[in-house]
């Protein structure tokens, strides 16, 4: 029976990586997939995906029937009868008749990709064009999301984030979903067992060349190769590029005391929970 398992993670958490070593994974392939080929679903948040379903355009529909639509189209997506893979880049929320958003019935379950929210802000930051306090500044804001602006019409559905910790609790507390939680920093650390529990969870065979080689393949040198040489089409025309540099940890050699300050009395419990603090409340 087939399904959808969501790809979820707050932007600049390793989404990209982990779909480029998905796909590597299940094309097989002796060469690595281009990364403007990554064969896994498309975004929940895309528009043409929800237009094509639904059979106009969502151009002449309030944000609420947008919002309305969204399970639906995924639980027809479910009727396929195949299992697929889709980025979520939304939190865990529900429409206005208290649906969950990616619809429980269409949902076999949900990667969640967490990274340390001090890296987050370096990336995000690079990501939107703006300067780190900024981006520390959406990472605290209830009402942030994404694809918000009404001046143009943009490819992507608006994307409720709301703060990072909210986004992490949407997720990894949503009652009833299978979820499993993957590290940004244990995909660096740990790859070959992180992602290992990673295509067991998504039901995929297990085959330990495959893994070696997709994780090889899907390495931060080659797909920033690849971005240097063809261009990568999710890179957001303000970023200068979208493989900023993949490396964790990269906020102590960066960020100020204020900055760090900031981040962790905003997002202190959830930090602690993952790991991101030590029991006396230091960054770790």
């Amino acid at each position: 029976m087939g399904g959808i398992f969501w790809l979820a993670s707050y932007p600049k958490s390793g989404n990209t990586w982990f779909r480029s070593f998905l796909s590597n994974y299940m094309s097989d392939s002796d060469e690595p997939v281009d990364i403007n080929q990554i064969s896994v679903g498309k975004i929940a948040s895309h528009r043409l995906w929800i237009d094509n379903v639904i059979g106009f355009d969502t151009a002449d529909l309030t944000q609420d029937e947008i919002t309305s639509l969204r399970p639906v189209v995924y639980r027809w997506k479910h009727m396929e009868g195949d299992v697929s893979y889709h980025k979520i880049h939304d939190a865990y929320t529900y429409t206005r008749e208290g649906r969950p958003l990616v619809d429980d019935v269409a949902t076999v379950g949900a990667l969640y990709i967490i990274r340390n929210p001090l890296d987050v802000a370096l990336s995000y930051a690079n990501h939107r064009g703006t300067d780190i306090d900024q981006a520390i500044a959406f990472m605290g804001d209830p009402e942030h999301a994404l694809s918000r602006s009404v001046n143009a019409l943009s490819q992507q559905l608006l994307q409720y984030m709301g703060t990072w910790s909210f986004h992490v609790r949407s997720w990894t507390e949503a009652p009833g979903l299978n979820v499993r939680i993957i590290r940004y920093e244990d995909m660096h650390t740990d790859p070959e067992n992180t992602f290992a529990k990673a295509v067991e969870f998504l039901g995929l065979q297990s085959d330990p060349a495959r893994l070696e080689r997709a994780i090889r393949f899907s390495s931060f040198d080659i797909m920033a190769a690849q971005e240097q040489q063809t261009g990568f089409r999710e890179r957001p025309a303000r970023a200068e590029r979208f493989f900023r540099k993949g490396k964790a940890g990269d906020w102590q050699d960066t960020l100020t005391n204020t900055q760090v300050a900031r981040v962790v009395a905003d997002h202190r419990e959830i930090m602690t929970r993952f790991g991101y603090l030590d029991a006396s409340g230091q960054p770790v």
